[in-house]
């Protein structure tokens, strides 16, 4: 090697920013250099191709693809060519990044025929992907399957209107008023009956949804609990087989090195493009709060104020019933031996200290005021003597907040418990009559998983009185909206189901077959698994329905791995569409390849993990992150947590510190916690994009995102690449004397 093609290797290998190609670059007498560089060959470097790129090239016999002569090649197949793509390229699109990489030993890979051991592993990893497709499919829960994502879908309230026209590039003057100013039940559409089709309980005590009058004609063939345990063993026994952990181990290994050489040779160009787009940074990129408790939304600072100045102005109003009277809000501080002058965020000790620390039962006696029940259930929830009014006027201060910062959204978990069958017209009437609906506001419903509490003190006599509780109302309503009116209303601003309690309590295994819940009459509580069936089995029938009849559909996104049994990480691989917290999944390689590859949401919590079960230190949320995984950062219970007005804020700017975000990383963060929402399309692609849902770098736009083509670019052509291992060395078949394509 002589002198001149070492220095030139040393130069594509600079930590140095790349030059800006924004702008045309000219000579002395003015000639375009980038548009003649190719002519006298000052502008040519040598072509350094990706894993897929090599495999392209090696397939097609030549190296005849078009290096573009300002910019490293792209690393995405099946694009188009470079020429094609300068002619609809916008100035400052740059897509491509420094990867040093040698052709020939890449496209090697696909060419040396594979041990049946690697064959057989890429083969188990596609069974585990096509399993988890069937489950999403046949659950409607993906979002390309959800009515509400189509054009066409209408709004109500409609979504603020835009006060920047991106055309003119000017401020335009409009008036938004609040949802809660502008909604009108008697404006919404109740739709009338549906005569087609009707439902009813099917062999695993399922809801099922059939032609009215025939039984035998389903609407779509839910796999049974049978079917589902199969399933569920099968991935088991896969993913805690010996040479599969080790495979996935490394297969993951080599994308966080792969990650530490895209930021070592990159990391100057991203920051260059991120300063060189205008108006856009961390702090008004849209982010979504994709994991946080309704009941703890407010932090202690905003209760504490909430609670003393209803002391001081409405003391003498009724507010709970208890031991046979009535009792003022005066009257029950009395009782405390408590008056508003000594009430202070220390009195109410509603922070999560270092005496949580995996002790989820002290952390659930957190939501108590200075340790009272009384005082939660009448400032804590929608369902008491004064039907939620305290907890309805401090959501709204809550939601003004969030609506004067513009670019920070919530989705808010909610409980239904499956104690009564009125709990969801209770819930829809508490958020219609008090108007609590906002733009920047979308509802999960949690069940938690209590039964055995409820078995004891006689509420319900088996499983199938919560399964009946939790789904009967919503197929009412589905089959005729006119039923539950207000129901109706409420189920087109909730995305989903999320299902939560202390996940660290032990699954224990009294039967060797599961019984179905009419028959599950023991004190013990079912397990995880079980629980999680019967949420997505209901979930997926009502899907269909809901889904012919043009309503929304909804998903299923349970805590899941923040705690206890890993196996709950496989059961939710298969039924829900993403999940929160998943630090388990550190301890399970192959079932966190698993959620590489399907790019399942993992919204994830720092601050409470570190409370809880996992510190700050440990937490494997960075690693997660440089490996590839959807992740997205979450405050959990802002109550116990967080100590600003702002707590999503505060949740990514300790991250930033602890973890060395940068203002890119961040960036990506907001964009994934955006894409893992449930907010309809069209209020998507006014956040991040019209074309957010392709792949890709043709999917970004940087000007609503700030976040550059070349990270875009990394991380599709990363994902693309182990797809391609997949699908290439899974369809290869054994011979005798090794494999064959």
């Amino acid at each position: 090697m002589n002198v001149d093609d070492a220095t030139k290797e040393l130069t594509d290998l600079s930590l140095e920013p790349a030059p800006s190609y924004d702008a045309p670059v000219y000579d002395q007498s003015g000639e375009d250099l980038v548009e003649h560089g190719a002519e006298n060959g000052s502008g040519m470097q040598d072509a350094h191709f990706s894993y897929r790129e090599s495999k392209q090239l090696f397939d097609s016999g030549s190296k005849q693809i078009a290096v573009d002569d300002r910019l490293a090649p792209s690393s995405i197949m099946d694009q188009p060519t470079s020429m094609q793509r300068e002619e609809k390229k916008e100035p400052g699109r740059q897509e491509s990044y420094k990867m040093r990489s040698l052709p020939d030993s890449a496209a090697q890979q696909f060419t040396d025929v594979p041990s049946p051991e690697l064959v057989g592993l890429y083969k188990n990893v596609a069974e585990c992907r096509n399993l988890r497709a069937k489950y999403q499919g046949l659950s409607m829960q993906r979002s390309d399957q959800n009515p509400k994502n189509k054009p066409g879908w209408v709004i109500y309230p409609h979504p603020p209107k835009p006060t920047y026209d991106a055309a003119t590039k000017t401020v335009v003057k409009v008036e938004n008023k609040p949802d809660s100013e502008v909604f009108d039940l008697s404006q919404c559409d109740i739709p009338g009956e549906d005569s087609e089709w009707d439902f009813g309980i099917n062999e695993d005590d399922s809801y099922a949804v059939h032609r009215a009058g025939a039984l035998d004609q389903v609407i779509a063939d839910i796999p049974s609990l049978r079917d589902y345990y199969l399933d569920l063993d099968k991935l088991v026994s896969i993913s805690s087989d010996g040479p599969a952990k080790s495979f996935a181990f490394r297969r993951l290994q080599y994308l966080e090195a792969r990650w530490n050489l895209y930021y070592l040779l990159n990391e100057y160009q991203e920051t260059s493009v991120s300063k060189r787009n205008p108006h856009r940074d961390f702090y008004n990129v849209r982010k979504v709060d994709t994991h946080v408790h309704h009941s703890a939304c407010m932090n202690q600072k905003h209760l504490l104020r909430f609670i003393k100045h209803k002391l001081k102005h409405c003391s003498d109003e009724k507010v709970i019933f208890r031991d046979d009277q009535v009792l003022t809000l005066n009257e029950v501080f009395k009782s405390l031996n408590l008056s508003g002058y000594d009430l202070s965020i220390d009195t109410l000790d509603m922070h999560a200290h270092k005496d949580t620390f995996h002790r989820f039962d002290k952390f659930n006696l957190k939501y108590n005021p200075i340790g009272e029940s009384r005082l939660r259930e009448i400032f804590l929830k929608t369902d008491n003597y004064i039907k939620g009014s305290y907890l309805a006027q401090i959501t709204k201060q809550v939601i003004s907040d969030l609506e004067n910062s513009k670019y920070q959204n919530c989705e808010y978990r909610i409980s239904v418990y499956g104690r009564s069958i009125d709990e969801w017209d209770k819930l829809a009437n508490w958020v219609i009559d008090n108007k609590i609906f906002s733009h920047n506001v979308r509802w999960l419903v949690q069940i938690p998983r209590l039964y055995d509490i409820y078995k004891k003190t006689g509420t319900v006599n088996t499983f199938q009185d919560i399964i009946t509780n939790l789904f009967k109302p919503l197929f009412e309503v589905t089959k005729n909206p006119q039923s539950h009116p207000k129901l109706h209303v409420f189920l087109q601003r909730v995305i989903g189901f999320d299902s939560v309690d202390d996940e660290s309590k032990v699954d224990r295994r009294f039967h060797r077959k599961y019984p179905k819940p009419s028959l599950w009459e023991a004190p013990q509580n079912p397990p995880y698994s079980y629980y999680l069936y019967y949420l997505y089995s209901n979930l997926a029938a009502l899907n269909q329905w809901r889904a012919k009849r043009g309503f929304n559909t909804l998903v299923l996104r349970p805590h899941c791995g923040e705690a206890g049994d890993p196996e709950h990480l496989v059961s939710a691989y298969l039924l829900a569409q993403s999940i929160s917290h998943g630090i388990l999944l550190r301890k399970v390689p192959f079932v966190q390849y698993l959620y590489y590859l399907d790019q399942i949401g993992i919204a994830m919590s720092p601050l409470s993990n570190n409370a809880l079960f996992l510190t700050y230190d440990k937490n494997p949320f960075p690693r997660y992150f440089k490996r590839g995984l959807n992740v997205s950062l979450s405050t959990d219970d802002p109550l116990q947590f967080s100590y600003t007005r702002e707590p999503l804020i505060e949740e990514y700017s300790v991250a930033a510190q602890i973890y060395k975000l940068s203002n890119v990383d961040m960036c990506e963060l907001a964009k994934n916690s955006v894409l893992q929402s449930g907010w309809e399309a069209s209020i998507k692609a006014h956040w991040i994009g019209k074309n957010f849902e392709d792949d890709g770098v043709e999917g970004n736009d940087v000007g609503r995102t700030n976040v550059p083509n070349i990270r875009v670019n990394y991380r599709w052509d990363t994902l693309s690449t182990e797809l391609d291992l997949v699908n290439h060395f899974a369809t290869f078949k054994g011979t005798e004397n090794g494999c064959q394509a």
